[in-house]
């Protein structure tokens, strides 16, 4: 065992640096955690900024934000090895630890927000399905109605207002979901590749940009599969939100960059050999070119010149698909970069990731796919398809 963590090593390091101590589950956990908070900000882009444009993907976005809300904290339960011990943060709270803080946080967001906001959004819709549905439907619609059926139009112009007060307080609840775990990063002063007060601003930015990209993506898939028209309106707009926040958010890493650059302290040229060498790929190709030049001069191209609405189509599912990959080759290297390296700079590791095992590949995937099937199953039975939502007045429809 101890020969093959030596074969990893190229100079020295102390051997409780040799092996990692966070995984890949570790990378899944603040790449879901922004998917999260993106989905919510570009919802609230119609609830609180009056974007209607964007209607069309309002509920979506609640969706897909509390499909991937549910799954966030399976990274961390799988990386503990103990789950129950997790218990701890809310029988024993500590407020000076920021980890700890997070689980109120989480519940927070996700019962008094999130959930609460999409129960009154669909408050008519359940009390109907539950008048005219039959069987365990009906006994699942009124259980979600929670006893509470009247649909006049006082109550739902309440619920209306409601509503847009947990968008306003969700926009910050989400920035601190998502924003912490920056903070958490950026804090870590023995760490050079970290220790850098731009690292929670570019999680947020990086956060909103992969949301919103997660969000038309499915927009534009489901739409498909489920044989509704696509409302480029909608799309346009949410593609030309995406690049300004794509543009802010490569703007501020490369600021950091160039300030590092320009600092060039004792850390710099061993983290300089390493995004030449060992992050070489993820970083410099699917980071910086394919996950961040390329689709947003992908989302600029329409822009720019007449485009057909077919070949828009494709330029945003292209952008968007790259996008997320790009945004998960950056937390890979935020994860694992910064643990390559010795504390003293004379050597590096290899991180190889395995398979079948705990923290390994498989489950890494299970746990990337599992929200998409949470979606689908909150889809079909809460549906965000309007008979006249992808149509906007005036406009004749399109087809997909």
């Amino acid at each position: 065992m101890q020969d093959s963590l030596l074969s990893a090593v190229e100079g020295f390091m102390y051997p409780n640096e040799i092996e990692l101590q966070w995984s890949i589950l570790i990378v899944l956990y603040p790449y879901i955690t922004g998917l999260v908070a993106g989905a919510f900000i570009l919802a609230s882009l119609e609830r609180v900024f009056k974007v209607e444009a964007v209607k069309p993907t309002y509920r979506l976005a609640l969706l897909t934000a509390l499909a991937f809300l549910l799954v966030a904290p399976l990274p961390l339960q799988m990386h503990l090895g103990h789950p129950e011990r997790s218990l701890q943060m809310y029988l024993t709270p500590h407020t000076s630890s920021a980890m700890a803080m997070f689980g109120f946080v989480y519940l927070w967001y996700l019962l008094a927000v999130l959930v609460l906001e999409i129960w009154l959004d669909y408050r008519k819709e359940i009390v109907l399905m539950a008048r005219q549905a039959s069987g365990w439907k009906k006994l699942l619609y009124q259980t979600m109605s929670l006893g509470v059926d009247d649909i006049s139009e006082e109550s739902l112009a309440i619920d209306q207002k409601v509503g847009q007060f947990l968008t306003v307080i969700g926009i910050p609840s989400a920035f601190l979901l998502h924003g912490y775990v920056g903070f958490i990063f950026g804090s870590i002063k023995a760490n050079p590749w970290w220790s850098t007060p731009m690292m929670p601003i570019v999680f947020l930015f990086s956060a909103i940009v992969s949301g919103i990209a997660l969000v038309l993506l499915v927009y534009m898939v489901f739409s498909y599969i489920n044989g509704t028209r696509i409302d480029m309106v909608c799309v346009d707009t949410i593609a030309r939100y995406l690049m300004y926040a794509f543009i802010i958010d490569f703007t501020l890493e490369g600021i950091d960059l160039l300030h590092r650059m320009y600092e060039a302290d004792e850390s710099f040229k061993s983290l300089d050999f390493m995004v030449h060498t060992k992050l070489f790929v993820s970083q410099i190709l699917l980071q910086i070119i394919f996950g961040g030049l390329l689709p947003i001069g992908l989302l600029a191209l329409p822009q720019l010149v007449a485009v057909t609405e077919r070949a828009r189509r494709g330029l945003y599912l292209l952008a968007t698909s790259l996008t997320l990959i790009g945004i998960l080759a950056m937390r890979w290297n935020v994860v694992i970069g910064g643990q390559l390296f010795s504390k003293s700079f004379l050597g590096y590791t290899t991180y190889k990731v395995d398979f079948a095992t705990r923290e390994g590949l498989l489950p890494a995937i299970l746990l990337l796919i599992l929200p998409f099937l949470i979606l689908i199953g909150l889809l079909k039975l809460l549906p965000p398809w309007e008979s006249t939502a992808n149509v906007h007045e005036g406009e004749e429809p399109r087809a997909v």
